[in-house]
């Protein structure tokens, strides 16, 4: 016996009006989410000019108000999305991150001076017209009918079987590749952020259900898996944030976006799939569609990225002269040298010359 039945036709305009309900909302989340990357941004940089980058695992951005600002606005974007997965299906809101994209690229041009090449418009019309597509052949999915439905939707073997793999990559990465690879390799922070916030989202739909159910007079409260579904979203919301601004501090926003948008996304609706069986009913062309709406979305994020300028954000201590080196020519003829602040021994005859390696 299925765990979720789909809707029946007459419940189907029903259905249309929560799916475009999570469609506006998710629209509204991605604008004030766009803009709260390049917020935090500014108020990262001012950190860093005055203390320790986020990057190298400093906090001073934590007294930077600007960098409150930025992380209200994304609250307020975070709440949109989160009501929006009360209404929609994973596979519809999360591809719509997307817009959040044009949003942050389009005021980094202006704002953050990473330059937006023409080229990016149509990153920007592709990401568009792909969110366009997934809107329109969205699945209809029921809402389940109590916290418990959720928790045997999460404990399928299928899924036990990915939560598992997630939390192993994502312990690999912060434990292994973070402390050694993470200056040079933005696959490691996104993938951190990226790996867990798909986890958060199945928890913040699980929780955003049950609150949606309580409020219609069908109390979730006294359930412990509404409880441990809040748990695991606010502890995967803390590290999401805590990577993300490693990855925002040491790499440009115009790389991270689109990556951190792909890797991210992919792993949701998989997750999703795998959870909430999304596309259980769905007609191949309409599972067709969504996918080539993704991908539309997806080849817009890598022309914006592959059309921006990368961040030359190298410390200015690269830039410091070493001391001059002094070349000298001993008595038997061989070659040595010294640094400046070295005592010459006698044996030594003559300068020959004096470099500076800048």
């Amino acid at each position: 016996m299925p765990l979720m039945n789909r809707a029946p036709p007459d419940a189907a305009g029903g259905l249309f009006a929560a799916n475009l309900k999570g469609s506006l909302l998710a629209v509204a989340s991605s604008a004030f989410i766009g803009v709260s990357f390049i917020v935090k941004k500014k108020g990262l940089r001012r950190a860093g000019a005055a203390g320790s980058r986020a990057g190298v695992g400093g906090y001073g951005y934590l007294l930077e108000p600007l960098w409150w600002v930025g992380m209200v606005t994304m609250l307020i974007g975070e709440i949109a999305n989160f009501v929006a997965y009360m209404f929609a299906p994973a596979v519809l809101v999360t591809p719509l991150g997307a817009l959040s994209i044009i949003v942050s690229a389009v005021l980094a041009h202006f704002i953050l001076n990473e330059k937006l090449q023409r080229m990016g418009v149509l990153g920007c019309v592709l990401c568009i017209v792909g969110s366009t597509v997934i809107i329109l052949h969205a699945p209809e999915e029921e809402t389940p009918s109590s916290v418990e439905q959720i928790w045997n939707l999460a404990t399928q073997p299928a899924f036990l079987c990915y939560a598992a793999f997630a939390l192993v990559a994502s312990l690999i990465l912060m434990m292994h590749c973070a402390p050694r690879y993470g200056q040079t390799n933005i696959a490691v922070y996104v993938g951190i952020c990226s790996v867990i916030g798909s986890l958060t989202v199945m928890s913040i739909k699980a929780v955003g259900i049950a609150i949606k159910l309580t409020i219609e007079g069908i109390n979730q409260a006294g359930y412990f898996q509404t409880w441990l579904f809040a748990t695991v979203s606010a502890i995967c919301i803390i590290i999401q944030l805590v990577y993300l601004n490693k990855a925002l501090d040491t790499f440009n926003t115009a790389v991270v976006s689109p990556i951190y948008y792909a890797m991210f996304t992919s792993l949701t609706i998989l997750a999703s799939a795998i959870m909430f069986k999304d596309w259980s009913g769905q007609s191949a062309s309409s599972i067709a569609s969504e996918i080539c709406g993704f991908l539309t979305v997806l080849s817009g994020t890598v022309v914006l990225h592959s059309t921006r300028e990368s961040d030359q954000t190298i410390s200015p201590d690269l830039y410091t002269p070493l001391p001059p080196i002094y070349w000298h020519i001993q008595g038997n003829g061989e070659t040595a040298k010294q640094k400046e602040d070295d005592l010459l021994s006698a044996d030594f005859i003559t300068v020959v010359r004096q470099d500076y390696f800048v």
